[in-house]
């Protein structure tokens, strides 16, 4: 009997473990199920997370693409309308201004019916499609109508800053751009009227880089021609061993002078140079190797201050590199029957100018036409340039609309696919409002105005006792991070197309529109949150979930100023005036100040922090990263502390 209940025992065991068994693995494939449609859902997520837009929105273009709806719907019969929307002046009469209804009232009225300007203004805003970004229309005046922009639309933009920090959304076409820029001669010093060149050169390719096209930066060296037959003679005079070791040549310039010298007074040496000149264009070795050395000299002076100005990636490809490519362009322009010859010269005529291109000189020898000719050619057909640009004076005005009208007349620049401009400028004058010299009356060396520069700044520095809260590598930073800057921002805050007086004492001053104000107000903001004691980690979370409010006037003025970036980064990809840049930053660091004035960001007692308002520190944080973003486009380093 207990053998059988001891059998059962087991037997009821058996189906008790099976039942168990089985519900397990009933479990062990629901949860693999679940899992399965987790990570479904997790890929449903991060794809519909992937297609939410994280760049800024264009208030001003999203206002035209809303009106130029409005206008079609309201008066379909009317074509090609450009919709003019300004941003307001008067803030009481709202943010932006649409003036197309006093133009349109005339147009509409020519066929025949009267139209009263308030009355079309009332029926475009019939047809418009308010939200998400506008707040209220109103009709003043004779027919303009003044847009508010919604409060809620900007907390949100300013939000989505917080998140994913500032961009702009990509072209609709990504164009390949070759800017060219610096161009100093290969033998001299880089001076002062190198200067423009480079900074505005620069901050033209961080600005097309940051949206989003390709950039190629090209240093038009002026490396070839007779002077390197004179400076290869000296050499071989100076040095009777000239082995592979780098040249002992302290000073290129003194050494070009003395060359230049010879030259001038001896005609025994002139002809060695000459000589030497047809054996350098002929690519004799050995003068090619000494041309290479005398080459890499200046290129590492040019260097290091390209280094001190944060310009890198700049390729050098100057004269030389076009040599062989100026015979390609002179055969190919004559095969097609392009060039008229004109008392033994070769020469071009475009439509541009009634003076011609000189291809070819009577001599047979080339040219600066030959060259920038060729130049234009090999950018357009080898790199696949569609936008060059060329950082020059204003002087080379004339030359380089014959060069681009000749571009289209070759059939090497096609209208509407590739677009060659002239970003010109004018000089740097001295307090004098003569050219920029040395009190001797010599052209201002580069390396010697940036030296200057971070003496005067390291002098400020210690004036406001800055180097008892900075450490020497903190000073050392901050003097140049000014120096630098104050030089750039006073070159880039002023018309480029206008002559602008350099004058140390006014850049480095921390008052008014100047790169060293606008330094400090920047590391004012960072400091500011610091204060609230949060880490990194606990500083990147608030960016992701405080809920931001404008509130209070000073916030929501604050916050208009914030969201109008991308229409100045619009605008000035087309005009390429930096100026504009310039002026918005310093708008927008005055309106920071108002706002800081107005609103407790921390409020303290006793020394210690009772209360931290969190979305006015994010818009602290917000005010920031723009500002560093402008400080970016226009190559200016900022620091956390000054």
């Amino acid at each position: 009997m207990l053998k059988k209940v001891d059998q059962l025992a087991g037997d009821v065991d058996e189906v008790v473990a099976d039942a168990k068994l089985k519900k397990l693995n009933e479990l062990i494939e629901e949860n693999s199920k679940l899992n399965y449609q987790k990570e479904q859902l997790q890929k449903a997520i991060d794809s519909a997370q992937s297609m939410v837009d994280t760049h800024q929105v264009c208030i001003l273009s999203s206002l035209i693409a809303k009106f130029d709806s409005a206008i079609k719907k309201a008066f379909p019969n009317l074509t090609a309308v450009s919709v003019v929307i300004t941003p307001n002046a008067n803030p009481n009469f709202g943010d932006y201004q649409c003036n197309n209804a006093l133009s349109l009232a005339k147009e509409l009225s020519s066929s025949g019916t009267k139209f009263v300007p308030r009355d079309v203004a009332a029926k475009i805003c019939e047809h418009l499609v308010l939200e998400p970004l506008i707040e209220k229309v109103e009709i003043s005046g004779p027919g303009f109508i003044n847009i508010s922009i919604a409060r809620d639309f900007l907390e949100r933009e300013i939000s989505k800053l917080l998140r994913h920090g500032f961009s702009m959304p990509p072209p609709k076409r990504r164009l390949k751009c070759i800017v060219d820029m610096s161009s100093p001669n290969i033998a001299k010093e880089m001076h002062v009227g190198h200067l423009r060149s480079t900074i505005i050169g620069e901050s033209i390719s961080r600005l097309l880089a940051f949206t989003g096209h390709e950039v190629l930066k090209l240093n038009h060296l002026g490396d070839w021609g007779t002077q390197f037959g004179m400076l290869i003679a000296h050499l071989r005079d100076t040095f009777e061993v000239l082995d592979d070791r780098p040249l002992p040549i302290s000073d290129l310039q003194f050494f070009y002078k003395t060359a230049k010298k010879r030259f001038d007074e001896d005609e025994e040496f002139k002809k060695r140079a000459y000589r030497a000149v047809v054996q350098l264009q002929s690519f004799e070795p050995q003068h090619i190797k000494d041309w290479e050395r005398i080459c890499d000299i200046s290129k590492k002076e040019f260097d290091e201050i390209y280094r001190r100005m944060d310009v890198e990636n700049l390729v050098p490809r100057g004269e030389s590199f076009y040599q062989s490519r100026m015979v390609e362009l002179v055969k190919d322009l004559e095969d097609r029957k392009l060039l008229e010859n004109d008392d033994g010269r070769k020469i071009l005529w475009t439509p541009a100018s009634e003076v011609p291109l000189i291809i070819v000189k009577s001599d047979g020898g080339y040219t600066y036409d030959t060259s920038d000719m060729a130049a234009i050619r090999q950018r357009i057909n080898e790199e696949g340039a569609e936008r060059i640009i060329y950082v020059v004076d204003s002087g080379q005005s004339t030359h380089l609309t014959t060069v681009f009208a000749a571009a289209e007349v070759c059939g090497y620049a096609i209208p509407g696919r590739h677009k060659a401009e002239h970003v010109g400028f004018g000089v740097v004058l001295g307090e004098d409002k003569k050219k920029f010299k040395t009190r001797s009356g010599e052209t201002v060396k580069l390396i010697d105005l940036l030296n200057e520069g971070v003496e005067r700044a390291t002098k400020k520095l210690h004036e406001k006792g800055r180097d008892k809260e900075l450490t020497a590598d903190e000073q050392k930073r901050a003097a140049e991070a000014v120096a630098y800057g104050c030089i750039k921002y006073a070159d880039l805050s002023h018309n480029r197309i206008n002559d602008y007086i350099f004058s140390f004492e006014k850049m480095l001053d921390d008052k008014g529109n100047t790169a060293a104000y606008l330094l400090y107000a920047y590391t004012r903001i960072r400091s500011i949150v610091r204060k609230t004691g949060w880490s990194e980690t606990k500083l990147s979370e608030m960016r992701q979930t405080t809920k931001i409010s404008l509130a209070h006037p000073a916030e929501l003025k604050l916050g208009k100023a914030l969201c109008r970036l991308p229409e100045v980064i619009v605008k000035l990809e087309e005009d390429l005036l930096f100026h504009k840049l310039c002026d918005y930053l310093y708008e927008l660091s005055c309106c920071f100040t108002e706002f800081y004035d107005a609103c407790y960001c921390i409020e303290q007692e006793n020394g210690k922090i009772v209360r931290i308002n969190d979305s006015r520190i994010m818009l602290c944080e917000a005010t920031a990263s723009v500002m560093k973003c402008c400080f970016d486009i226009l190559g200016i380093r900022t620091v956390d502390k000054m």
